[in-house]
């Protein structure tokens, strides 16, 4: 039985280039298509928020020399084209689903009203959020936060390339300690790098749990949905 009704899916943008690490790998994005219509199956309500990195990051090295409200509207609009991807792959498999953007953009998505959001998920269509919350300065951590609080979700579930979260960085140190349960005090106050400082508290004030995974082991999705142990649980 499904531990979660309702959850907020965290993609980066970097999930859906596989080894390349830019623009959309076509294997990646089937094989991804395929876990979350494994999901949608078992009638567990899913909205998505889709990172934009393997196109445009407002904060990499190729936006030092722009604005960077100009380099983080570009971010934006990169998160639009990974959520029609995603809706296209998605909807090849069966998936009902909508894209809803935080920037009106009426031609190609619907703009994103929360009432609307939840009657989808209600209807048994994924929701992909995207376009961030239109403004600047925020990461996709914290739309994925905000998103979850709005539609009443009861995790925001964070994909990764790790098994969760670590004491201090596993792709460069081999004795790095994998937590299976931290606070959100703990990952503040210790730095570990989860998900932006601003998302991490904005959990903590609404007791909304976050669970790390690791996205690239296959069935991790399903597993995490029906509360097997994986990833590292942040919660009070």
């Amino acid at each position: 039985m499904a531990r979660y009704q309702r959850i907020l899916l965290k993609l980066s943008g970097e999930v859906l280039a596989g080894a390349s690490r830019f623009g959309i790998d076509p294997d990646r994005m089937g094989s991804l298509a395929s876990e979350l219509a494994g999901l949608a199956r078992t009638g567990i309500q899913v909205g998505l928020v889709v990172g934009g990195g393997n196109f445009f990051r407002g904060v990499s090295a190729a936006a030092q020399n722009m604005d960077r409200v100009a380099a983080d509207h570009m971010g934006m609009l990169a998160t639009v084209i990974n959520g029609i991807a995603l809706q296209d792959a998605l909807e090849k498999k069966g998936v009902p689903t909508r894209v809803m953007t935080a920037i009106h953009m009426n031609q190609i998505a619907e703009p994103y009203i929360r009432r609307r959001a939840v009657r989808h998920l209600e209807k048994g269509r994924m929701v992909i959020f995207a376009a961030g919350t239109s403004n600047p300065y925020f990461s996709t951590d914290t739309a994925a936060t905000l998103r979850a609080l709005e539609i009443g979700a009861e995790v925001v579930a964070k994909a990764t390339r790790v098994d969760g979260v670590y004491d201090k960085d596993p792709m460069q140190s081999a004795d790095a300690v994998l937590y299976r349960e931290v606070s959100y005090q703990e990952v503040l106050s210790k730095g570990l790098r989860v998900m932006d400082a601003s998302a991490v508290a904005m959990c903590r004030e609404n007791t909304l749990p976050i669970l790390v995974f690791n996205l690239t082991t296959p069935g991790n999705i399903m597993r995490m949905a029906m509360g097997e142990p994986v990833g590292t649980l942040i919660r009070s």
